[in-house]
């Protein structure tokens, strides 16, 4: 559905954005990077029904380069998973180090950031919910939500002391 109206969205606390992809360096090299992006979405669906693990959401962009916007609640709870040996991403993580380690075919990466209220803000408009719009919770920006600067003085009154 999209939302014609000018939103922003709301999470309440602290939380972790997580950036995360892969580049297809050498294309004709199927059998290396195949495997590689077929692990992602596996571990997505993992995630989506273990919402105790923290993860909230996650928005996906398909190219040479694949980037995954991921939400999580908290960072110990990333790095939880991300070393959990009976969850998908350390056999994952193993399988791409034995296949593809640095010979060149496929080039992986990651950021993380900590945010929260005060510390981000968002404007949606002619959109579905998408992003930290769907992570959290959407509202009307109008007010002292109208303005990028308002969004970020209005999130730094209502979060944690």
């Amino acid at each position: 559905m999209i939302h014609r109206e000018r939103l922003t969205a709301t999470l309440d606390g602290d939380f972790v954005v997580f950036l995360i992809g892969m580049r297809i360096n050498q294309p004709l090299r199927v059998h290396k990077w195949l495997p590689v992006a077929r692990a992602m979405p596996r571990m997505l669906r993992e995630l989506h029904r273990q919402p105790q693990r923290g993860f909230l959401h996650a928005e996906m962009w398909f190219s040479r380069t694949i980037v995954l916007v991921q939400y999580w609640r908290s960072m110990d709870q990333l790095l939880a998973y991300a070393k959990d040996r009976d969850a998908a991403h350390l056999p994952a993580w193993q399988a791409f180090n034995r296949a593809v380690g640095s010979d060149g075919a496929v080039g992986i990466w990651h950021e993380t950031y900590l945010s929260g209220p005060g510390r981000c803000e968002s404007v949606y408009v002619n959109m579905p919910a998408f992003g930290l719009g769907r992570a959290g919770r959407l509202q009307p920006a109008q007010g002292d939500h109208r303005s990028a600067a308002g969004r970020l003085r209005e999130g730094a009154r209502d979060g944690p002391p």
